[in-house]
């Protein structure tokens, strides 16, 4: 059966050994995991002639042809030990999966490919890669995930900059940090070498998410969002930003010429007042000066019906 297990699923995860309260954490973990990966119990006289256990009870992953044991000392918290340990030493690697490495807290070495190109330098970071993760399992496998991802679009747009193709990008999926190598990588004692660089910090990290960094990624996924749009349907594109556009244009022309035209009426009632009022001056003042009709002394007693119709106006 344990031969079965293995053949069928590539990660699985055994706990050896009777009651204890190493196996209460261990139901607990994989009550909480269970979606994830596969649990199994067992007995010690199961396991295959090749795995020494020092103690028991213990927990073991089995992955990538070997297996890795539960130290509780070294590994911490059993839950985040599995959730660590659930993937295999090297992946293809994609959008969703990276996601799913966040969670586990390791560094993830990327060789970026295109794997329909097969010049190579394509194949042969892919190698590199794959024999670090091969060769050096024991000394990584706590730290790092490794494996390859086919086009830097994805890449792309979470380190918001043009990846040239073939590279490899060291990621630190739980906070946006990436490190990149200012050289060509040559063989895979130069990978190891930039990888214990980037464990004892004399690699300078980029990228990460301080509020800089963040409102840079929001400009970035506008510009990303609105250059995708016209790029896969330029109408479409068109008809969502420009009928906005014009709705607001003739919004603002509206607002414009309203108070344009508001003022315009305000200052003609001005001007018009003043003519009145200044016309009727000179009417007062052209009767005061008037002397009376045929030099009578008397003065007229009714006053002109073209006088009068004026002040009525």
């Amino acid at each position: 059966m344990f031969e079965h297990v293995q053949k069928r699923h590539p990660v699985f995860f055994v706990y050896i050994g009777g009651e204890s309260p190493l196996k209460e954490k261990y139901i607990d973990a994989a009550s909480e995991l269970i979606v994830y990966t596969y649990f199994f119990s067992a007995s010690e006289e199961v396991v295959p002639e090749y795995v020494t256990l020092k103690e028991m009870p213990a927990v073991l992953v089995f992955k990538d042809r070997t297996y890795f044991v539960y130290d509780e000392y070294e590994d911490g918290d059993l839950s985040s030990w599995i959730n660590r340990e659930r993937f295999q030493n090297y992946l293809t690697m994609d959008g969703f999966l990276l996601y799913e490495l966040g969670d586990t807290g390791k560094l993830v070495a990327i060789a970026v490919i295109d794997e329909k190109n097969t010049s190579l330098e394509h194949t042969r970071l892919k190698s590199i890669i794959q024999e670090v993760a091969r060769d050096h399992r024991d000394h990584f496998h706590r730290d790092f995930q490794f494996g390859h991802m086919d086009g830097n679009g994805y890449i792309n747009t979470l380190l918001m900059d043009e990846l040239t193709v073939p590279t490899v990008v060291v990621l630190n999926t739980s906070n946006q940090q990436y490190f990149l190598l200012d050289r060509r990588i040559k063989d895979a004692k130069d990978m190891v070498q930039f990888i214990n660089s980037i464990l004892d910090g004399t690699v300078e990290a980029q990228g990460g998410d301080s509020i800089l960094q963040r409102l840079k990624r929001i400009v970035f996924d506008a510009k990303s969002t609105i250059v995708s749009i016209f790029k896969s349907s330029p109408l479409m594109g068109c008809f969502l930003f420009g009928l906005p556009l014009g709705v607001i244009s003739i919004m603002c022309y509206g607002i414009y010429t309203a108070d344009t035209d508001g003022g315009y009426i305000e200052e003609r009632y001005e001007v018009s007042k003043s003519e009145v009022e200044s016309q009727e001056q000179r009417e007062e003042s052209r009767e005061q000066q008037e002397p009376s009709a045929g030099g009578s002394l008397v003065p007229s007693a009714q006053e002109p019906k073209d006088v009068l119709e004026k002040k009525k106006d």
